[in-house]
């Protein structure tokens, strides 16, 4: 694979440059555009570094550290739209995330692609991300949806038949135009990096699989556990809500 420089990132930016100016004009959001290209940036440099560490220490306690914060980070970025306290549903977000997510990851690394050993960090690293980010959307998407559909009815099967419907739509979307809309991520990359599109084909199976049942599998967790926190299963509303 072409070994990509600092010069052709520049090259990349060219269009990245023109949207932005594009936004000076048409939109108010220029900051948030910026800051947004300013940390994809600074974190995709460093996590490329900090891999490249992960990946020669090959450590199996460095691998469980760094799953865990990506579990963590993943349980509270996925409850910051949601109208209740982070605090009081980071646990059920957590064990949604970790419930759907680590079944995957065991599953596919173990039981499909035989990682051996079973922390081999360019299996395991790559995959999890794909899994929690999934899952941390689809819980995201569910939670929000859930708190929505509460404030006009108070049946809670419903509101949480609707939010599971809707966290599902995005992963569905995929499954539909994956093929004929889009080659995903996993596929492209191993294309250019020479893989018979046969293969690649295959593991985007896999990859589509681990991610449309991590999504329902989190997403149901998820609205299962938050029973408790919704309004008609609360004393007052201020002591939720924050």
């Amino acid at each position: 694979m072409y070994s990509i420089t600092l010069v052709d990132i520049a090259v990349a930016f060219i269009p990245v440059v023109i949207t932005v100016v594009i936004i000076v004009f048409w939109s108010n959001n220029l900051s948030r555009a910026l800051v947004a290209i300013a940390r994809m940036l600074v974190q995709l440099l460093l996590i490329g570094y900090a891999l490249d560490y992960i990946f020669n220490a090959n450590n199996h306690l460095v691998i469980l550290a760094v799953l865990s914060f990506m579990l963590i980070a993943a349980s509270w970025i996925a409850l910051g739209s949601l109208p209740v306290k982070r605090s009081a549903l980071l646990g059920h977000s957590l064990l949604a995330i970790a419930g759907g997510g680590i079944l995957n990851l065991v599953l596919i690394t173990q039981g499909v692609l035989h990682a051996d050993p079973w922390y081999q960090p360019a299996i395991v690293i790559p995959l999890a991300g794909m899994i929690f980010s999934n899952s941390m959307n689809s819980v995201s998407l569910a939670g929000e949806r859930f708190y929505s559909e509460l404030e006009f009815h108070d049946d809670y099967a419903r509101a949480r038949n609707n939010a599971f419907q809707a966290a599902m739509i995005p992963i569905t979307n995929s499954l539909l135009a994956v093929g004929l809309v889009s080659l995903p991520g996993m596929m492209t990359g191993q294309i250019l990096a020479g893989t018979s599109p046969v293969i690649a084909a295959r593991y985007q199976i896999i990859v589509m699989c681990m991610i449309f049942s991590s999504a329902g599998i989190s997403s149901a967790i998820f609205l299962w556990l938050i029973h408790r926190y919704s309004p008609q299963n609360t004393q007052t509303g201020g002591n939720a809500c924050g």
